[in-house]
């Protein structure tokens, strides 16, 4: 256990000239992990030496990545795999002080006022339409037509912030509620977009979906619109991109996040913000392997 007379002092050699040094200072701060970015940041406020204060941030980066790296991992080779805290371990990438509870109230209220609205007599197609209206009408949740393409628009926290998403992040919205409200509703992981399917199987269902499963789909990103299959034949065609079962068919919440993260990947490298992009392929490589 470091006392903080050490730990201020281990710090204070972090602008020391001598590499190794330097390197041996760094990995012993790393070790001791989240618990240190308060004082990193402390000190970094109260230093005017350039080369502290850069090796600071980029410690602190390294240390909070490595949290994100971590919980990312435990997610994955959790049981349930919940929605809502795989994409808040994506937040935390971007936003490292991202308030959890916060998050997490916000989606008590809306679940709630969905669930006030729903009538367990109401068809599939009326409980679709009403968490369309509560996300879409009174919360005014929309597609970010005109900043299709930002990274901003992969990232929970801002998303609801903006009330302004992609097709995959508004569906995610969307599927946390069903989550909530045990609604058969699923992602479907087409090509350039992310639609849902409500479908005639039990919450939770697990095993092998089948076309017939499918009663309709759902595009939260023009509004929360209903469709068919015909109508995924159309755009895959439009695309030129010979149809897959699985463009149909529902996909894991380990697809969800996995999109998420392709998503980002494309979004910071069309930026040429490459080092974001370097570590993003390892999340998703801890999702893919």
């Amino acid at each position: 256990m470091h006392s903080e007379t050490k730990i201020k002092a281990l710090i204070e050699l972090l602008d020391d000239p001598d590499e190794f040094v330097f390197s041996q200072v760094e990995q012993e701060l790393k070790l001791i992990g989240n618990d240190i970015v308060p004082i990193l940041e402390y000190a970094w406020g109260n230093s005017f030496n350039n080369i502290l204060q850069q090796r600071i941030e980029n410690l602190i980066h390294q240390i909070q990545f490595e949290r994100v790296l971590k919980d990312l991992t435990q997610w994955k080779n959790s049981q349930g795999r919940d929605l809502l805290d795989g994409a808040l371990i994506i937040a935390r990438y971007q936003y490292p002080d991202l308030d959890i509870g916060e998050m997490e109230r916000f989606f008590e209220q809306l679940v709630k006022e969905v669930w006030l609205e729903l009538n367990p007599n109401y068809t599939a197609l009326e409980k679709a339409r009403i968490i369309s209206r509560v996300l879409f009408e009174i919360y005014g949740f929309s597609g970010n037509k005109k900043n299709f393409h930002s990274p901003q628009n992969s990232f929970i926290n801002h998303v609801i912030e903006s009330k302004k998403g992609n097709p995959i992040t508004l569906s995610l919205i969307y599927l946390i509620i069903a989550k909530e409200l045990k609604l058969p509703i699923y992602g479907v992981n087409l090509p350039e977009h992310f639609v849902l399917a409500y479908t005639i199987l039990p919450e939770d269902f697990v095993d092998e979906f089948l076309q017939e499963d499918v009663l309709f789909y759902i595009n939260p990103f023009n509004g929360g619109t209903v469709f068919n299959e015909e109508e995924i034949k159309t755009f895959l065609a439009q695309l030129k991109i010979e149809e897959e079962d699985s463009f149909f068919l529902p996909c894991s919440n380990l697809k969800v996040i996995e999109r998420i993260l392709n998503n980002l990947i494309f979004c910071f490298g069309k930026a040429g913000v490459m080092d974001k992009v370097e570590e993003l392929k390892q999340l998703l490589h801890i999702i893919k392997s």
